[in-house]
């Protein structure tokens, strides 16, 4: 009978390891998918933003090898932030689950950051057209929004991770979502050196007026509302 309960705890234990362990893994496995996906994306995405560089090489179907590359980094992007949600469900134990403040606090923070960034975001869309999802060799150099900065819709884009992980509540999340803003600024950069390639002396004048990410001229921006 002794025996049997000996058995019997020792499964007990071993039940609990490995839900112990699984607490651990889960949460690792998640961050290392989130961490992974970060510049998988990011290098698919700096891929679809250099069509005219690849086109000296393979011709006109750069064009829509790069909108498949785009295509590509948007799966990525789609997987880091389904690790947003997952990491919200299986948290790693031992570090901070929630911010200090309350939860209304990280909504106000949240809603604070999305005005600015939807706006951004809208806009650039809306004046860049197809060219905000797939590159078209035949499109205008800048227009709208893009008299002011040239990279809008990256800035409102960038600032919606820390939305998610405001609005999850999670100090975490907060602090992995750091590691998009040095893939998103090589992904601007990248960006317009293919638009020198594109437009060539029209682009560099343009750079020379325009900020990359805040405008340069306020007072041009004042004339034109």
């Amino acid at each position: 009978m002794s025996f049997l309960f000996y058995m019997s705890g020792s499964v007990l234990d071993e039940i609990l390891s490995l839900e112990s362990q699984t607490e651990v893994l889960i949460p690792l496995l998640i961050i290392s998918i989130f961490i992974i996906s970060v510049p998988l994306s990011g290098y698919f995405y700096i891929k679809s933003v250099q069509p005219a560089a690849l086109e000296k090489e393979i011709g006109n179907k750069a064009w829509s090898l790069s909108a498949r590359y785009r295509q590509a980094s948007g799966i990525f992007m789609g997987i880091n932030t389904l690790c947003y949600i997952l990491y919200f469900l299986y948290p790693l134990k031992g570090l901070p689950v929630t911010f200090p403040w309350n939860y209304p606090v990280s909504v106000l923070l949240a809603i604070l950051i999305t005005i600015p960034s939807s706006y951004l975001l809208v806009r650039s869309i809306k004046d860049a057209g197809e060219e905000a999802l797939t590159p078209k060799k035949e499109h205008r150099m800048y227009q709208g929004i893009y008299t002011r900065i040239r990279h809008p819709m990256a800035l409102g884009e960038l600032q919606f991770v820390w939305v998610f992980s405001l609005l999850l509540n999670s100090p975490v999340l907060f602090v992995l979502s750091a590691a998009w803003v040095p893939v998103f600024y090589l992904m601007c950069i990248y960006e317009e050196k293919d638009l020198v390639l594109r437009y060539g002396d029209s682009y560099l004048e343009y750079m020379k007026t325009t900020g990359r990410f805040i405008p340069k001229n306020w007072d041009v921006i004042a004339k034109k509302g």
